[in-house]
């Protein structure tokens, strides 16, 4: 059989008829075909910490505002302890030496083991617009007291460096172990 140019030419004009009624713009509405990475950089922070971290709370009007129940942080601090470690009492507080210092809130977990005073503090991440996320990678700073009714974190700078015991009778002390990293909220 014999393929003459008019068909040829027949078959290529409907070739370039279908090609062009192809879209190759990119549509207004509907679903981006990809994600886009966004320009604005507070936008990029809390897409970053929402990956890597966990919202534990909000500032509201100067308030935390827990999102996650306390019943629940105490349930997973006392996990974290792992040795027996009893958390009645969870806390987010703030930190901040003076006015121009940006504060630094830690989440906090009060409680007893053996009828000895326990803590441990993490440091939250705060985001642009005031939330508070856990991260995995953050420190965690235990106390244990030796004969102490209680214990406070020392601080320099919003950061903790030690710890001090709530009444210095001769013994009695509260001892201070940091760990690099955190499990509060492993799976």
């Amino acid at each position: 059989m014999k393929i003459t140019s008019r068909f040829l030419l027949l078959t290529a004009l409907t070739a370039a008829a279908g090609l062009s009624a192809c879209e190759t713009t990119k549509p207004k509405g509907g679903f981006p075909e990809v994600s886009s990475p966004t320009d604005a950089p507070d936008e990029a922070r809390r897409r970053q910490l929402e990956a890597t971290s966990k919202q534990v709370a909000r500032i509201a009007e100067g308030k935390v505002e827990y999102l996650i129940p306390r019943a629940q942080l105490a349930s997973a601090f006392i996990r974290e302890f792992h040795d027996g470690t009893v958390v009645d009492k969870t806390m987010i507080r703030k930190v901040q030496e003076n006015a121009k210092d940006k504060p630094v809130y830690y989440l906090v977990g009060l409680g007893l083991r053996d009828g000895m005073f326990r803590s441990m503090a993490i440091p939250l991440e705060t985001s642009t617009d005031k939330s508070l996320y856990l991260n995995s990678n953050a420190e965690r700073y235990i106390v244990t007291s030796v004969g102490c009714n209680f214990c406070y974190f020392s601080f320099e700078k919003n950061r903790i460096v030690g710890t001090t015991c709530e009444d210095n009778s001769g013994g009695s002390r509260c001892d201070l172990v940091v760990e690099n990293t955190n499990g509060i909220f492993r799976k």
